[in-house]
């Protein structure tokens, strides 16, 4: 059977295992980390969480995430998850969020995911709320319009870039390499030299093509390094 490259999970985290993705790409909730979720599928999920389910203080730790860790993000395949299966208002949050971070031209492609009039962040009081508060002012303009009191911003919600690279070895590489999917294989070849190809493709979403060019260079890293060599 040919190799079939995937481009979101089959099925949605449970409640708890979305928290510990979460807590696993830096957002500081509590509790257990999976420090190997993908960063995109979490994002993506827990965009879900805030803007379908009314989730605020979700959303409030995703935005001040995307402010600190934004330019670490595989926008191309961000968008494509959004594409492929989000709702109205998961669409105009991440076209909200495009516009807001248009400065990393990666994320204007998101401000076309939502083109009509923009969309009340909250289900009712919006406008009541605005006018004592005035809008947030990262969404002003957007296509999401957003009270200045509801989402709060605490950089303490997050870990810093240096605390989330000791601790996701993903996030680690695309440091080094950039947020690719390269950077994401890479982190699995580090963590399991004996994954193949088709493997690698599917843990990162990626193409085969591309894994198999990691595979190699992995070898290769490998051959000309320090033969006592461990994997962390």
């Amino acid at each position: 059977m040919g190799f079939s490259r995937a481009v979101a999970p089959a099925s949605p985290p449970e409640a708890d295992a979305l928290t510990e993705d979460m807590a696993g790409i830096g957002m500081n909730l509590g509790g257990r980390a999976n420090h190997r979720a993908n960063i995109e599928n979490t994002l993506f999920f827990a965009s879900e969480e805030g803007m379908d389910r009314a989730d605020l203080r979700v959303l409030s730790v995703l935005v001040t995430w995307l402010a600190i860790h934004g330019a670490r993000v595989n926008v191309d395949r961000l968008a494509k998850l959004i594409e492929a299966g989000g709702s109205k208002r998961v669409r105009a949050f991440w076209a909200a969020v495009g516009r807001w971070l248009a400065k990393d031209r990666r994320y204007s492609r998101l401000i076309r995911l939502h083109t009509a009039k923009p969309l009340d962040l909250l289900d009712v009081g919006t406008e009541f709320q605005i006018r004592r508060h005035g809008e947030d002012r990262r969404f002003e303009g957007t296509a999401l319009r957003v009270p200045g009191n509801v989402l709060r911003d605490r950089p303490a919600d997050v870990m810093t870039p240096g605390q989330l690279a000791r601790n996701h070895r993903a996030y680690s590489w695309r440091i080094v390499i950039g947020p690719t999917f390269r950077a994401d294989m890479w982190a699995e070849m580090e963590g399991t030299p004996s994954l193949k190809a088709a493997e690698i493709a599917r843990k990162t979403y990626g193409s085969f093509a591309t894994a198999w060019q990691v595979k190699r260079d992995w070898e290769v890293w490998v051959s000309g390094n320090d033969s006592t060599w461990r994997a962390r």
